[in-house]
């Protein structure tokens, strides 16, 4: 907390200089500019591969250049954590006092983790002050043409195997969406039975000049990136004309970190975002897209359940942060024993010990990740992780209880977005789950 104030002191201020769109060869290139008075500035890029994009929507229309502003607004984030100005100023776009509030909303509930484990206590008026010296501008009219298709991120997990098993089922003609492409996305992909000419890669660079700061002491920590994949998959959406940028969230990811608290490291995976999201694209962009989960319906083990039963995936996903370089399952995280023993209820020992190469439950080393998963430690693994009572479940099934997993298979989440014509799907996945419980 100390830290965190004499940072304050010596960095006042946080500015939003410029963004810029530059089309280049089979790329767009997206440019931001930031600074810190008394630290430095800071131009982190993002690049659009644009040799699989068919451009319905115009690049350099008023409405795209909002949309790169709002980006922006959300990549800000995680260069004023370094130094936590306590005022925010943006010279380059306006925003009222509701929008204010929204993006205060997601920074504060997206640096929730970042701020609990730095050990800072703020509010949610106090953390920063945003002013806006750009003036005010007439709302950009929507000029959205629509391709009728959607717009799928892809992780390379087992959730976004099982979105994409049920969107093929609807013949739902679609692109896939990366974020820092990696193997097992491209690799799961393909095992949908999709093209790489239906893949729309982007890339997110981090300027150098924060890595060398946070080396030299300055704060660092989690950042609501999911929130990164909403604005910058929502540009993408917008650019090709797709209705919908539909993810694969589960119910799972409501349930917060720290138990007790609403400090929850899946904050931009949650419901709330994905309600605040949609009612953002309507007010300030005029959009017709839509933003949802596919699976808002459904938690973890139902998820697994489902997954279990897709084996043209098994040899090829991947959700493993520490071995996402080297496209392996590193064995040793909180989030290879929590997908570990959410599958194994589901499939064979010699199945999950060829995905992982051993039994993840029987290492001492990940005692202490188990007991967090089990809510036997007042904080849960900071990983995309389920919920304390889908990990007893499956611990509970794992014994020989055969009841264990029933009722949660059984759950259908009302608290969801979907879009009618994506329901019917989704029952038959409920339907599949519950009745084989």
């Amino acid at each position: 907390m100390s830290r965190f104030n004499a940072l304050r002191l010596q960095h006042p201020v946080f500015h939003y200089h410029s963004y810029a769109i530059e089309p280049q060869d089979e790329q767009i290139l997206l440019r931001f500019h930031f600074s810190i008075d008394g630290l430095g500035e800071f131009c982190p890029t993002t690049t659009i591969d644009t040799r699989n994009l068919t451009a319905c929507n115009a690049l350099d229309s008023p409405l795209a250049q909002d949309l790169v502003f709002s980006l922006g607004l959300v990549e800000l984030i995680s260069y004023w954590k370094c130094a936590c100005p306590p005022e925010i100023v943006i010279h380059c776009g306006h925003l009222n006092r509701d929008e204010i509030d929204w993006w205060k909303r997601l920074w504060y509930h997206g640096l929730g983790e970042f701020f609990y484990r730095n050990e800072i206590t703020t509010n949610f008026d106090e953390f920063a002050r945003v002013r806006c010296e750009a003036p005010v501008l007439p709302r950009a009219a929507s000029d959205f043409h629509s391709a009728e298709l959607s717009l799928v991120p892809i992780g390379g997990g087992k959730d976004s195997c099982v979105s994409l098993h049920l969107l093929s089922e609807m013949k739902r003609k679609l692109m896939g969406f990366t974020v820092n492409d990696q193997p097992a996305r491209t690799e799961t992909f393909a095992a949908a039975g999709y093209s790489p000419e239906q893949m729309l890669r982007t890339h997110r660079q981090i300027d150098p000049m924060l890595l060398r700061v946070n080396a030299q002491g300055y704060l660092n920590g989690h950042t609501p990136f999911s929130a990164i994949v909403a604005f910058l998959g929502l540009f993408c959406a917008y650019l090709i004309g797709a209705d919908e940028l539909v993810l694969s969230n589960e119910a799972s990811a409501n349930e917060p970190s720290v138990l007790g608290t609403d400090v929850n490291h899946q904050y931009s995976k949650s419901y709330a975002f994905e309600c605040d999201m949609n009612a953002y694209i309507r007010r300030r962009f005029a959009l017709p897209i839509q933003y949802f989960s596919l699976l808002r319906p459904f938690n973890e083990l139902q998820i697994a359940k489902q997954f279990s039963a897709l084996t043209r995936y098994h040899e090829t996903f991947k959700s493993c942060n520490v071995g996402s370089k080297q496209n392996v399952w590193c064995a040793r995280c909180a989030k290879c024993l929590f997908v570990y023993l959410m599958l194994a209820p589901f499939l064979s020992s010699a199945q999950t010990d060829k995905i992982f190469g051993e039994n993840l439950l029987e290492l001492q080393e990940l005692s202490g990740e188990l007991q967090g998963l089990l809510g036997q430690t007042a904080e849960k693994p900071f990983e995309c992780v389920g919920t304390v009572a889908e990990a007893k479940a499956a611990v509970r099934a794992l014994s020989g209880d055969t009841s264990a997993t029933k009722s949660l298979l059984c759950e259908w989440n009302a608290e969801h977005n979907l879009p009618p014509a994506f329901r019917s799907i989704t029952e038959r996945m409920h339907d599949y789950v519950s009745t084989t419980a």
